[in-house]
């Protein structure tokens, strides 16, 4: 019964045959590999994007703190939630990778940020002359922090109102393909179609060892996306590896197969939760999900060997009922089985 991180799932055998494959022999090191130049054509055909910048990197802070310090000076500010991945879980990189950017942060609910919060932080930036920051570029998370889907028509207004103000928008895919599958679109009506100038395209969450694609839409700061992935030290030697990963998780939609995968179990996983006297704190709508259940039901779920975190709550107490609040993920390979057993131990 493991729902603690989609982290902590193995990769999947599609991608591990993809590795030894591309082991056999010898590959020109750095990208210049065919595998390697394969790939950035497969991201461009799945995006719809025949001129988008695509460079790997083998983590998504990586690939997040790179393509934010190439959209931003180190004299501006980023717009992102309160509960964004680059604010609280990144360790201050998208500050150091970009000489100094901060981050200028936008209330939000189950992660999701609205245009007219947006628009009002966005306005309250960059009013200062040169005593304050200019304004940068807007960081979503797709799905979010919370586990929550933003819509298409969301995601434009957001991109919408940056472009008023003459800001690019960055988005943290780390989940997108999860996104992806939960909204039924195609991957570039998920992204540039809907204004989104950067992608993190998260692989490592989704069935890869560790690998994560940067992709720029506008082709015109490639160059120096590449210098800053060479000076970050995310350049691999090796590369094919990478590449191999990514090439197997694109190759027949693997990569929307374990993420439908994953919804799937997240939602069987939340119809049971719901079932055993649970409340879920938001709908389900990706592999993530925050719910509330009695310290007893924790108790027991914990005792079983559960791994899952308590987000908000003290398992210890003298209150049974007391309702403590989980956090649960499902990869793509959560078990049918794991499901029905945490669920029979929540009810009791």
């Amino acid at each position: 019964m493991h729902f603690a991180s989609d982290n902590t799932g193995p990769a999947h055998p599609a991608v591990m045959e993809a590795l030894v494959a591309a082991n056999e022999g010898y590959a020109m090191p750095y990208g210049s590999d065919p595998l390697s130049q394969q790939v950035v054509e497969q991201v461009r055909e799945a995006f719809e994007a025949p001129e988008a910048v695509v460079l790997l990197a083998a983590t998504g802070t990586a690939a997040n703190v790179l393509l934010l310090s190439t959209l931003a000076e180190p004299y501006e500010t980023i717009f992102c939630s309160t509960c964004a991945h680059i604010h609280e879980d990144e360790c201050n990189a998208p500050e150091m990778f970009s000489g100094g950017t901060k981050l200028t942060l936008v209330p939000h609910e189950a992660g999701k940020i609205s245009p007219a919060d947006l628009e009002a932080v966005i306005a309250n930036e960059g009013t200062r002359g040169v005593h304050g920051p200019k304004r940068g570029p807007v960081s979503l998370t797709q799905a979010t922090e919370k586990g929550a889907v933003y819509t298409l028509e969301e995601v434009a207004a957001l991109t919408g109102v940056a472009r008023r103000f003459g800001l690019a928008t960055h988005m943290d895919g780390a989940r997108f393909a999860n996104a992806v599958t939960h909204l039924g679109c195609t991957p570039a009506e998920a992204s540039w179609k809907a204004g989104v100038d950067a992608l993190s395209f998260g692989g490592t969450k989704n069935g890869l060892l560790g690998v994560e694609a940067m992709v720029l839409f506008d082709p015109a700061k490639g160059e120096e996306l590449e210098y800053r992935r060479k000076r970050g030290a995310q350049l691999f030697s090796k590369h094919r590896y990478l590449a191999a990963q990514m090439s197997a998780y694109l190759t027949n939609d693997l990569w929307l197969e374990t993420a439908n995968t994953a919804n799937a179990a997240a939602a069987a996983l939340a119809r049971g939760i719901e079932a055993a006297g649970g409340r879920l704190l938001a709908p389900q709508e990706s592999n993530l999900i925050f719910a509330d259940l009695p310290r007893a039901a924790h108790q027991r779920l914990k005792a079983a060997g559960a791994e899952y975190h308590i987000y908000v709550g003290e398992l210890d107490g003298d209150d049974p009922d007391e309702m403590l609040t989980a956090r649960l993920v499902c990869d793509w390979s959560a078990r049918e089985a794991d499901i029905a057993r945490f669920c029979e131990i929540a009810a009791g």
